[in-house]
């Protein structure tokens, strides 16, 4: 497959503009997800890093358990990453994870779902399952969210990302087909809801084999003619520097903008690639809006009067990276080629990503846009070619929700420079740029 193959070559599924919508909010992500486990007839798989030990992601479970039970002959799958499942969050105490939740669900109930763990590579902090998607009958639920409280607005705050459901049964099967083909059946992937589970050790030589097989995957689509009255929609997939399709056409995105870009990352820490092609198309003159978060609406973020530890200092270095490539671009901010929009909405959290160029084409997908989406996860995405515009309208309606609770920063110096910040977080960012571990930190965060 050439290095860099344009969205118009690539094999499509061709969808109907009116089986294409837009959610605006967590709330109705999860309304819409219970609402179509509820109502399964036929399957229900669940890709997602991972599914909470916790009221919003009991609630998940519990649904997709009592739709096996009213139907046993119903074909359910959930996918989560391997190491996440098994772990506490981060700075809690060591516990059995999600995957004793999993295991709880299969005994108290006559047909048990499976969970499968994704090991993607053998240690988390070098890759992950990132790969996205909620399959239901017919209709994808994509979405960059995982399952639990915050993403699903189940209690007082809520982590906003973006959320579009595709009726389409092509595009379900092709999704459906790769998870089962690609990843279940792959001897490295294990049924987390089962007791007597190997190790990861035990795993390695599997794990290795897995994240090869990986690297040549990608979905079967059996090329649909697009006429004027639909929609091209290819799903991707991507792992690692090589030959990653899904990186590539985020790529190639950039690089054929004409009059503009909007990209949104929750992480402000862009690959390379991206920040040489996106600085071409404000030469030639591409208009560009950075939508990100404000660290206080990073997931990471600790308020001051916090306990700091380590983690806590991600959402500065996050924003250092911004006003650093903010001072390289000021004489564009200046002519206003380059908008950044800082997104902030209470003690809300920001989880936003995809790109639309030119309003007609768009990427729906987790990848953060980061070198860690770029080198070391497995991620997806949707590629949506629409260059009659039947979806313009919904796409601008979903934007002017997200601009809802955001500043548009007019110079590098709004934004907080190191001496701006809490004393212990300056010290700690410091120890962190003195021992040079933020390059590390960059390629793997």
């Amino acid at each position: 497959m050439p290095i860099r193959q344009s969205f118009g070559s690539l094999p499509t599924f061709a969808i109907d503009p009116d089986q294409f919508h837009v959610l605006q909010s967590a709330l109705h992500f999860r309304e819409s997800l219970l609402k179509a486990i509820n109502n399964a007839t036929v399957r229900i798989y669940l890709a997602s890093l991972y599914l909470e030990d916790d009221e919003a992601g009991r609630e998940v479970l519990t649904a997709a358990y009592e739709a096996k039970q009213r139907n046993p002959n119903l074909d359910i799958a959930i996918c989560v990453d391997w190491h996440r499942a098994q772990r506490g969050l981060i700075g809690a105490e060591k516990s059995a994870g999600n995957a004793a939740m999993y295991q709880a669900f299969a005994e108290k109930y006559e047909h048990s779902i499976p969970v499968y763990g994704v090991p993607v590579r053998t240690r988390e902090v070098f890759g992950v399952l990132h790969l996205k998607g909620f399959i239901i009958d017919d209709t994808v639920i994509y979405s960059g969210a995982s399952l639990n409280n915050i993403y699903l607005h189940y209690q007082d705050r809520y982590r906003f990302d973006r959320y579009h459901v595709i009726e389409h049964r092509e595009l379900a099967n092709s999704m459906v087909e790769f998870i089962c083909e690609g990843m279940i059946a792959h001897s490295a992937v294990k049924n987390l809801s089962q007791t007597g589970l190997p190790t990861t050790k035990e795993l390695k030589p599997a794990i290795r084999q897995f994240r090869a097989s990986l690297a040549k995957a990608s979905y079967k689509v059996e090329h649909q003619l697009v006429d004027d009255q639909h929609v091209a929609v290819t799903p991707l997939v991507g792992i690692g520097k090589r030959q990653n399709l899904l990186n590539q056409q985020i790529t190639v995105m950039l690089a054929s903008a004409k009059e503009e870009i909007i990209l949104c990352t929750p992480y402000f820490n862009l690959p390379k690639v991206v920040l040489r092609e996106v600085k071409r198309a404000m030469k030639r003159c591409v208009n560009v809006h950075v939508i990100v978060g404000d660290k206080t609406a990073n997931d990471f973020y600790l308020p001051p009067d916090k306990p700091v530890k380590a983690i806590g200092g991600l959402p500065y270095l996050y924003e250092m990276n911004l006003r650093k490539f903010a001072v390289f671009n000021e004489k564009y901010m200046t002519s206003g080629r380059l908008s950044i929009h800082l997104w902030k909405h209470d003690a809300n959290s920001y989880h936003l990503k995809g790109l639309w160029v030119d309003h007609s084409v768009m990427m729906l997908t987790g990848n953060n846009v980061n070198p860690r989406a770029w080198a070391l996860d497995l991620e997806n995405g949707l590629l949506i070619n629409d260059p009659n515009k039947h979806l313009e309208a919904k796409f601008i309606a979903e934007f002017d929700n997200i601009f809802q609770h955001t500043q548009r920063i007019a110079s590098s110096s709004e934004l907080d420079v190191l001496q701006d910040y809490p004393l212990k977080i300056q010290k700690l960012l410091k120890r962190v740029i003195r021992t040079r571990a933020d390059r590390l930190l960059k390629r793997i965060l």
